[in-house]
C-alpha cells in the first residue's frame, strides 16, 4: 500500500531522517515509536505530503507521489489520506457536522451528500446528539472523535495520526484506540499511527522503531 525508498530530511545542519526505507501493507495497522526528537513526526508528515523529503520517493499503490504536480497532490492528498493530530484543530466557529464535512466540501462533493455521510459517521462514533454542538461544548474525547470522522468524510484509504491519545484521559485514551481497530475491521482503511504510548504501540499489527533517523527495529 505505502513504500518509502530512502527518505532523508535535514534542518540546516540538523539530519533528522537518514535514509528510511519502510513498505506498510494495505489494511495493517503500524505505529511508530521512538524517543522525542527521533524523526517520527517528521516522516508521517513527509507520507502524509504535509512535507516533502530531501532525497527518496513515496508510493501509494502504485502512484509515485512525487510525479505529481502541486494540484495533484492536493487532489490526492484530500481524496487518499485523513489526519488525526493531537491537537484535534477543529475550527472553533463551525459545529461538529461542519467541521467533519469541510474535507469533503473542499474535494468538491455536494454539500447533501457531505452532511448525510457526516451524519453517519458522527453516529457511527457515538456522536448522535452533538451534531450541532461546537468544539467549546464537546468534551476531550467527543472532540477527538470527531477529528476521526474528519479524517473519514471522504473515505480515504489511509489514515496517519500523529500523537492522537496525547491529551486523553485514560478512559478516553482507550475508547479511541479500541475505535482504530474498528474502523479498520469496519472500514478497511490502513492506519499509520506516531506514538508514544506503550499500550497502543502493544496493539498494533507491527511496531516501528525510530532512533537517531534510522529505523531501528520494524
Amino acid at each position: 500500500m505505502i513504500k518509502a525508498k530512502d527518505i532523508s530530511k535535514s534542518f540546516g545542519d540538523l539530519k533528522v531522517l537518514k535514509g528510511i526505507d519502510l513498505e506498510i501493507r494495505d489494511g495493517e495497522i503500524v505505529t511508530i515509536v521512538g524517543p522525542s526528537g527521533a524523526g517520527k513526526t517528521t516522516l508521517l508528515q513527509i507520507l502524509g505530503t504535509l512535507d516533502k523529503a530531501d532525497t527518496g520517493i513515496i508510493e501509494y499503490d502504485g502512484v509515485l507521489l512525487d510525479k505529481l504536480n502541486e494540484k495533484e497532490l492536493s487532489r490526492f492528498r484530500n481524496k487518499q489520506i485523513g489526519f488525526v493530530f493531537q491537537f484535534h484543530q477543529l475550527l472553533p466557529e463551525f459545529t461538529a457536522l461542519e467541521n467533519v464535512c469541510i474535507p469533503a466540501y473542499i474535494g468538491g462533493k455536494p454539500r447533501q451528500e457531505a452532511e448525510d455521510r457526516g451524519r453517519h459517521l458522527l453516529e457511527f462514533l457515538g456522536l448522535k446528539d452533538r451534531l450541532e454542538h461546537k468544539p467549546s461544548e464537546l468534551s476531550g474525547g467527543e472532540q477527538q472523535r470527531v477529528a476521526v470522522a474528519r479524517a473519514l468524510i471522504n473515505d480515504p484509504r489511509v489514515i496517519l495520526a500523529d500523537e492522537p491519545s496525547g491529551n486523553l484521559d485514560t478512559e478516553n485514551k482507550q475508547e479511541l484506540h479500541k475505535l482504530f481497530f474498528d474502523l479498520r475491521d469496519r472500514f478497511g482503511q490502513t492506519i499509520v499511527i506516531v506514538t508514544h504510548d506503550r499500550e497502543l504501540s502493544g496493539m498494533s499489527d507491527r511496531k516501528i522503531e525510530i532512533k537517531d533517523g534510522v529505523i531501528y527495529n520494524g
